[in-house]
């Protein structure tokens, strides 16, 4: 199975997806770095406060709970560090 986060039309998995409020798995709290699958709706963003964009990231746990959480509330990343 072939993934494409930016892919225009939601996948089918993202129609089971909870709000997370803490950036991790609501069930058994892996990060969104230990996702499976992962979609970026980027055809609906919002404006926040400070009149920048943010977006629902939906992620596939390897646990199989389907969750999203806005973009502006990702964690900042070491990923460029490595």
């Amino acid at each position: 199975m072939s993934m494409d986060a930016f892919a225009p039309t939601p996948p089918e998995w993202t129609n089971t997806a909870i709000h997370a409020y803490a950036f991790c798995c609501p069930s058994c709290h892996s990060s969104s770095l230990e996702a499976v699958q992962v979609w970026i709706n980027r055809r609906s963003p919002v404006m926040t406060e400070d009149r920048r964009r943010k977006w629902q990231e939906f992620y596939q746990c390897h646990c199989g709970c389907v969750w999203w959480a806005w973009s502006s509330d990702r964690p900042p990343t070491n990923l460029k560090d490595q």
